[in-house]
């Protein structure tokens, strides 16, 4: 072609259409040359003068690769889709009271907030109800309303017009605009500020806002669906969030029940990651131990699902014979689960050594407060680890720095790990 190579052909063809198969065709074929345009993107490279077999053999190539292309894309899709839908599957009581919540209120109009820990998979329980809606052929939207500045998520959320602030070249559309006709998800809701609080609460009851720097009343329909980690009625009467917006967002709650209010369904998410993670670093796995299976099943799971999901990455990568074995877990998934079988916390001085690692039950008084709950439950864990602060961390799944500010501030007993046990 007059003014370009055929290699910066190749290149142009490349850059507005990455999928197109290139053959390359050349009567000045060189072994550098067929190197340089496999490099660039080529399936093959054919020198001229060429044999009617020789076309046929290299376009066969190109088809069963662009078919290969393809069924590696759709087991990516297929993967991440798996991946998605992991934290959100589970055979427990307490999971399928949510989910047959979730499925009721997905076919309404209705505001939905879903409340718990960090890691139980609140957006994916939105994305459900999403799926399951009459709302479904439209745009599903995720924000998160902690992880941008207050200025900047209004402008998110609403759009802005040109010249609306320093840096704002040209109008943009807010997610708002661009969930109209489908749902609209706000995660951590409890840390919208309270200039936004308002604006939020006109789209709900109008639907319409304006875009930052604008004066045109824009008109949506859409569904909104909250999520969050935080008490919302605590921060109403602290004056911190409008009442009237959380009656507004909190016409149905779903709460996600944390992973330790659903140890049945460990098992079975555990297996589902294994199988994602397997195949995405293309191991070949059949599964878990029975040791390791304990381990996880006992483990306490202050991370919830999100914490399990990265436990089983880090044991598939680790992982050299055909199952993952107690060893490619966390220590503090190990020690967790040793004490719940009755035995000493590794790396700790054993049963009878002063401490009373074999110990598995006390007693708490029937009405007593959460705080002595508490406090009898770090004490006895500090007599189960002979007074090792931070292996009582971990098995309590809370961080070293709280162990010593609880002894500190006399909410419990460090001498506690002396006295034998009461029973």
């Amino acid at each position: 072609m007059p003014g370009l190579t055929g290699l910066e052909l190749l290149r142009e063809v490349k850059a507005v259409s990455p999928d197109v198969d290139v053959i390359l065709l050349t009567a000045f074929g060189t072994v550098e040359e067929a190197v340089k345009a496999m490099k660039d993107g080529a399936v093959d490279f054919l020198t001229k003068p060429f044999q009617r077999a020789q076309l046929l053999r290299v376009i066969r190539k190109a088809l069963e690769h662009r078919e290969l292309v393809q069924e590696n894309r759709a087991l990516q899709r297929r993967l991440d889709d798996l991946l998605r839908e992991g934290n959100i599957i589970g055979t427990s009581p307490a999971f399928r009271r949510m989910m047959t919540l979730v499925d009721q209120v997905a076919n309404s109009s209705a505001t939905v907030l879903i409340q718990g820990e960090s890691g139980t998979g609140k957006e994916l329980i939105a994305r459900r109800i999403h799926e399951r809606s009459p709302r479904r052929q439209g745009p599903f939207v995720a924000v998160n309303c902690a992880a941008l500045p207050e200025g900047l998520l209004e402008s998110e959320l609403f759009g802005y017009e040109k010249g609306a602030f320093t840096g704002a070249a040209g109008r943009k559309e807010g997610r708002f605009e661009l969930a109209d006709g489908g749902t609209l998800f706000l995660d951590e809701v409890a840390d919208l500020a309270p200039v936004t609080q308002p604006k939020i609460l006109r789209v709900l009851q109008e639907g319409e806002f304006e875009r930052v720097g604008g004066t045109k009343t824009l008109r949506v329909d859409v569904r909104v669906v909250t999520a969050t980690n935080q008490d919302l009625a605590v921060l109403v009467r602290e004056k911190r969030f409008r009442e009237d917006l959380y009656y507004r967002l909190n016409v149905i709650t779903v709460t996600a029940p944390p992973l330790r209010e659903r140890r049945e369904d460990v098992a079975v998410l555990a297996q589902h990651f294994l199988r994602v993670y397997a195949a995405k670093n293309n191991r070949h796995l059949d599964g878990f131990t029975d040791e390791a299976l304990a381990c996880l099943e006992g483990y306490s799971w202050p991370g919830n699902v999100r914490e399990l999901e990265n436990v089983v990455e880090r044991a598939v990568v680790l992982a050299r014979g055909t199952a993952v074995e107690a060893g490619h877990l966390p220590d503090n998934v190990t020690a967790r689960a040793a004490v719940l079988e009755g035995g000493a916390v590794p790396g700790e001085r054993p049963a009878g050594d002063g401490g009373a690692a074999g110990e598995r039950f006390f007693k708490i008084r029937i009405g007593a407060s959460l705080a002595e709950i508490e406090q009898r439950v770090l004490e006895e864990t500090l007599r189960l680890t002979g007074g090792n602060k931070t292996s009582a961390a971990k098995i309590l799944g809370i961080d070293p720095k709280t162990v010593f500010r609880k002894l500190k501030q006399g909410e419990a007993d460090d001498a506690a790990a002396e006295r034998p046990p009461d029973g």
